[in-house]
């Protein structure tokens, strides 16, 4: 049979993996040579190339400077393909879960190259960041919505971790807000704030509001506020177990016909009991810090009802009257448990020189097995207009100490809208520096039917 001349030849395309096979048009192969002497040259023989059947093939564009006739001219060698580490892509390479694609540009498009299946080498040219940060897979966003609506919990920063028990994200490590870190609450008539503050690590505050009925089908409302204390081991979980026990205590005894001011005494009471059951921990525990006071913290209450408001408290956490009608003047209900209130008490020092003393704020009456005695303190009063009960740590007070800085804090409207009043509490304190935790408590006092005063 005839020779076959050789086909067309293809655009010139380097291979990834090493040098280029492909030779010049118009170039004859490159044949193997012996060792030690000189490749021959390709010739050029100026006769265009022929098909299988004779019919004359366009040649390729000629050279800008093409040499005479029968003058051997020296080709360059091929230049040798990029080497791996010095690969670039046009596009992304795009993951495979079956392993590498195939080579060729059928895989993966014209103009791109498959992925490296080895790692780049060496002094080669700067590579991308090893570690790119990437959009959340969609399957692992609906199984984060899934899991969202299970009760878990995404991730506050990156909004596509899941939150481990230990309160970090499983896809960037942040840690996430604590729950008591701020809280707000509305039940009824009466909502609360708490937060933690701008110094302190954790809220060590904790309330608890609620509504009932009593026996004559009258509405009542309850807020308890309790302020751990910091020195004592667990402040926080004394302050929540106290509050929960006094809300439960009056919650159930006032539907009962017991009279709000005997309720409040007895919610006290169940309260301290709870905060003492904290103690009973494990000799082990008391033995790798034996220097920590069980656990402790203040309680300060009121239950509002027709005509009534009743104050309970031990310790520093405060109660306030504020008018609405700001026509008379608004009152502090609650006296402190502390060393500076003694002192006034005693007739020993004035209000303004015991509260600037170094010893204004140690408490002298608190919830806690290592308490001296305890001393339920209860009041009644029955105001005679509108107004409203705040109820609050010290986290509050510190920036309204008296009951006409309390009484310019609070919004005007703040018996309408208590959850709005409370939230302007809170960021007063905020402003003023937030040194301690901040938990404030708002119950309104309705319009009796006729006047009244102090019971």
């Amino acid at each position: 049979m005839p020779p076959q001349a050789p086909p067309p030849p293809a655009p010139a395309q380097a291979e990834p993996w090493g040098p280029s096979r492909a030779h010049q048009p118009g170039a004859a192969p490159q044949q193997p040579h012996a060792p030690g002497t000189a490749p021959p040259q390709p010739q050029a023989t100026g006769t265009p190339h022929s098909s299988a059947h004779g019919s004359p093939v366009p040649p390729p564009p000629a050279p800008p400077a093409a040499p005479p006739a029968g003058v051997t001219v020296p080709q360059p060698a091929a230049a040798p393909a990029p080497a791996v580490s010095e690969v670039r892509f046009d596009r992304p390479p795009q993951p495979d879960a079956h392993g590498p694609h195939p080579h060729g540009p059928d895989a993966h498009g014209p103009g791109t190259l498959p992925t490296p299946a080895v790692p780049p080498q060496p002094g080669g040219s700067p590579q991308p960041d090893e570690y790119p940060l990437q959009a959340p897979d969609p399957r692992v966003a609906t199984d984060l919505a899934a899991q969202t609506a299970a009760g878990g919990k995404v991730c506050v920063a990156c909004r596509a971790g899941h939150v481990d028990p230990d309160g970090y994200c499983e896809n960037c490590g942040h840690a996430q807000p604590r729950e008591r870190d701020h809280m707000e609450q509305e039940s009824g008539p009466v909502a609360a704030v708490s937060d933690r503050g701008l110094r302190h690590h954790r809220n060590e505050d904790a309330f608890a509001i609620g509504c009932t009925a009593l026996p004559d089908g009258s509405p009542a409302s309850v807020a308890v506020v309790c302020d751990g204390v910091s020195s004592a081991t667990r402040p926080d979980d004394a302050s929540l177990a106290a509050s929960k026990a006094a809300s439960e205590s009056l919650l159930a005894a006032l539907p009962r016909g017991t009279h709000p001011q005997q309720a409040m005494h007895e919610a006290i009471v169940a309260a301290s009991r709870a905060v003492n059951s904290l103690a009973d921990e494990p000799a082990t525990a008391r033995e790798h810090a034996p220097h920590q006071n069980a656990p402790a913290c203040t309680l300060v209450g009121a239950v509002v009802t027709a005509g009534l408001l009743v104050v309970g408290w031990v310790g520093d956490s405060r109660a306030y009257w504020v008018p609405m009608d700001r026509a008379s003047p608004p009152a502090r209900l609650t006296e402190d448990d502390s060393w500076a209130a003694q002192m006034v008490a005693a007739g020993l020092m004035s209000e303004a020189e015991a509260y600037a003393d170094e010893r204004a704020h140690a408490i002298t009456g608190w919830l806690g097995a290592d308490a001296y005695e305890l001393e339920p303190h209860t009041a009644s009063f029955k105001p005679d207009r509108p107004g409203v009960v705040v109820v609050c740590t010290d986290g509050l007070w510190n920036y309204a100490e008296a009951a006409d800085e309390m009484a310019r804090a609070v919004p005007l409207d703040a018996a309408a809208r208590p959850l709005h009043g409370a939230r302007v509490l809170v960021g007063h304190a905020l402003d003023g520096g937030g040194h301690d935790n901040v938990t404030v408590a708002l119950v309104p006092f309705p319009a009796p039917a006729q006047g009244a005063g102090s019971a």
